[in-house]
C-alpha cells in the first residue's frame, strides 16, 4: 500500500504517471476503473481547482468522493490523527488530504491501512507539479532546457525542484534572500538531478534566472497562512515580478506558467498574464488528468 505524500514518492514513476493523464485526457481509457471506490476528501484549507479536479476526477473514473471539511470532523474538536486515520480506513479505498502541515498527513499515513494522497501542505504540492509538467510536455514537446520559477521558495516551489529533477530537467530558482526552497528538499532534489542529469540553481538574481529559460513560472507573495507577513513580503518581492520587459529574457517560445489564484499587478503582471506566452488556463485544466492519472495510480 503506497502513498503520494512527495514527488519523492514516485521519483522513478513520473514519466509513467504523465503518460497515463495524457491518455485520461486524449480519452483513451473509457471504462471506470474504480468504480465502487470511495475517496474522502478532508479539507483544512480552502480550495478551488484540487477539491473540483479531484471531485470530478472520481466521478468520471467511476467512483465517489466526499468532501470533509476539518471544521467538521471531529479531528477539528481535538480527535487525534491516529483515530480518525483507522476508522477513516475501514469506510473509504482512499483520503485525499489538502492540509496545513506537512507532519499531520505523515501521522495520518502512517497510522492509515488506505493510500493517502497530499493535496497540498506546507512543504509540497505534487499534484499541482505533474499537471505543470503535463502542461509543459504538451506545449514544449519535452523537458530540455531551462525552467525558471520566481518568487517565493514555498510548497509549489519545492515540489518543482523535485519533479525537474526526476525529470532531467535544468531548474533555476530565483528568490529574495530569506525565501529560499526548504534545504532538505533542495539536497534531495541534488541527488536525484545527479542520477537523471539535470542542474539545480538557487539565486537572488531574477535576471540570470530567466535568461534563456523555456518555462517562466510564478507564485503568489503572500500564500495561505502567511498574512501576517504581507506587508514585509510585499516590500522583499518587489523587484520579483514577473513583467513584459523580464520575459524578453526568456527564451523566445518560453511559456508562462502560474498555478493560481493570481494576484495581476503583484507577482505577474496582466499583460504577462493574460497574454500569448500564458498557458494557465490548460494548466488548470491539467489538474484534472493529472489527478485522475493519481487516483487510478493509487486507488486501482
Amino acid at each position: 500500500m503506497r502513498s503520494l505524500l512527495s514527488i519523492c514518492d514516485i521519483k522513478n514513476e513520473v514519466p509513467d504517471i504523465l503518460k497515463l493523464a495524457k491518455e485520461f485526457k486524449e480519452r483513451k481509457i473509457k471504462n471506470k476503473p474504480l468504480e465502487g471506490k470511495s475517496l474522502a476528501m478532508i479539507f483544512q484549507k480552502s480550495s478551488t481547482r484540487t477539491r473540483v479536479s479531484f471531485e470530478v476526477g472520481m466521478y468520471e473514473l467511476g467512483g465517489n468522493s466526499l468532501f470533509l471539511s476539518s471544521d467538521e470532523l471531529q479531528m477539528g474538536r481535538g480527535e487525534p490523527i491516529s483515530d480518525t486515520a483507522k476508522v477513516l480506513s475501514r469506510y473509504v479505498d482512499g483520503v485525499m488530504i489538502r492540509a496545513v502541515e506537512h507532519e499531520d498527513v505523515v501521522e495520518f499515513r502512517d497510522k492509515s491501512d488506505v493510500p493517502i494522497i497530499s493535496g497540498l501542505t506546507n512543504l509540497e504540492h505534487p499534484c499541482q507539479v505533474l499537471a505543470d509538467m503535463l502542461t509543459v510536455k504538451e506545449y514544449l514537446g519535452n523537458f530540455d532546457g531551462k525552467f525558471t520559477y520566481v518568487g517565493d521558495g514555498n510548497n509549489v516551489c519545492n515540489s518543482l525542484i523535485l519533479i525537474c529533477a526526476c525529470l532531467g530537467m535544468d531548474i533555476a530558482i530565483a528568490c529574495p534572500s530569506g525565501y529560499e526552497p526548504n534545504q532538505e528538499i533542495v539536497k534531495k532534489a541534488k541527488k536525484i538531478a545527479n542520477e537523471f542529469g539535470s542542474k539545480i540553481i538557487i539565486t537572488n538574481d531574477i535576471e540570470t534566472a530567466v535568461n534563456n529559460a523555456v518555462v517562466v513560472y510564478t507564485d503568489v507573495w503572500v500564500s495561505m497562512g502567511d498574512e501576517e507577513e504581507q506587508l514585509k513580503r510585499m516590500n522583499d518581492f518587489r523587484k520579483y515580478q514577473v513583467n513584459s520587459q523580464l520575459m524578453k529574457l526568456a527564451s523566445e517560445n518560453a511559456i508562462f506558467m502560474h498555478c493560481l489564484p493570481a494576484i495581476r499587478g503583484q507577482e505577474v503582471e496582466s499583460e504577462v498574464i493574460d497574454g500569448p506566452q500564458s498557458v494557465i488556463i490548460d494548466q488548470a485544466e491539467n489538474r484534472l488528468h493529472a489527478q485522475k492519472a493519481v487516483l487510478y495510480y493509487f486507488l486501482k
